[in-house]
């Protein structure tokens, strides 16, 4: 039996919303397993978050950055870490950050990234290793994501910004079509700032990942079950909550955010159809900072460890 500690249920309650002691009850049930006691809780109804992912905060930038080619565009996101929100602030950080996007438009992935020469620098890794020396704190290029359209745009979008193209979540939108590029591109930074608020899984159905539907599937059947609904009609009534489920977590499903009687797709059908040209959402990302990053515990534990009877 794995020891349920009190930093461990603070973990789960920070993840599922669901009060302390239920959170203990569901970890004893699962033998401490955090991602199987949110499906339990889920099932007996008690998360209050229950798509809620494992996002602990951490600090630093998210930063785009676009070039046109042509007909078509390249943008870039990148998630950049530090040590405190205090030089998230710092302008020698965000205009490292800017850099670091604007490199990203020519390379793939981080290692690809840290090795790209900058302005005034050899490479990201130098100019990081200076600005470390000179702030005194550690910083490092976590993630990236880059998308390119022969013709058409790729729409970045900030939220939560602290200076031009500098923010807590970047989000970027490739729509391939002919067209007026200024036109697609006003209709990507809508659909950018929808996936913003609602974070979808996945840009169609068929993109969307069969364990993720399966572990769905398990959750709302035992839901069921202790709803104590006829158990001939479970299968039914799990199905129906699945294509409910798709149409939630699925972008080109999900009503738009600007105007729910429509759905993305029909935006991008009826704004194609405007322009005499046919587009096509070809990929989205969505980056928010400090997404699954782990953070020391806090004293928590002390606080509770009386009520856990520790």
């Amino acid at each position: 039996m794995a020891e349920i500690t009190a930093a461990l249920v603070k973990d789960l309650r920070e993840k599922s919303g669901a009060g302390m002691m239920d959170c203990k009850k569901a970890l004893v049930e699962n033998d401490g397993d955090v991602n199987a006691s949110i499906d339990w809780l889920r099932a007996k109804g008690l998360s209050k978050a229950a798509k809620k992912s494992d996002r602990v905060a951490a600090e630093g930038l998210v930063a785009v950055a676009v070039r046109d080619d042509g007909a078509g565009q390249t943008a870039a996101v990148v998630e950049v870490n530090a040590e405190t929100d205090f030089v998230a602030r710092n302008e020698l950080f965000q205009a490292a950050a800017r850099k670091i996007a604007v490199a990203a438009l020519n390379a793939d992935g981080v290692d690809a990234i840290n090795a790209a020469p900058v302005e005034g620098e050899e490479s990201v890794q130098a100019m990081l290793t200076n600005l470390i020396a000179n702030i005194g704190e550690n910083m490092m290029v976590r993630r990236s994501a880059k998308f390119t359209v022969s013709e058409g745009a790729v729409a970045t979008y900030v939220h939560n910004a602290v200076a031009p193209g500098l923010g807590k979540i970047g989000v970027l939108v490739a729509i391939e079509g002919a067209g007026d590029k200024a036109e697609i591109s006003a209709l990507g930074k809508k659909i950018a700032m929808h996936v913003a608020a609602t974070s979808p899984l996945s840009l169609s159905s068929d993109d969307l990942d069969p364990a993720a539907i399966e572990k769905e599937r398990a959750v709302l059947t035992e839901k069921a079950k202790e709803e104590g609904r006829p158990e001939a009609m479970i299968a039914k009534i799990v199905e129906g909550q699945i294509a409910k489920f798709q149409r939630e977590v699925v972008l080109l499903k999900q009503p738009f955010v600007m105007n729910p009687d429509q759905t993305v797709e029909q935006l991008v059908a009826e704004t194609g159809k405007a322009l005499g040209s046919t587009l096509t959402v070809k990929g989205f990302v969505r980056l928010a900072l400090g997404e699954g990053v782990e953070k020391p515990v806090d004293d928590f534990a002390a606080e509770v460890a009386s009520m856990m009877g520790q």
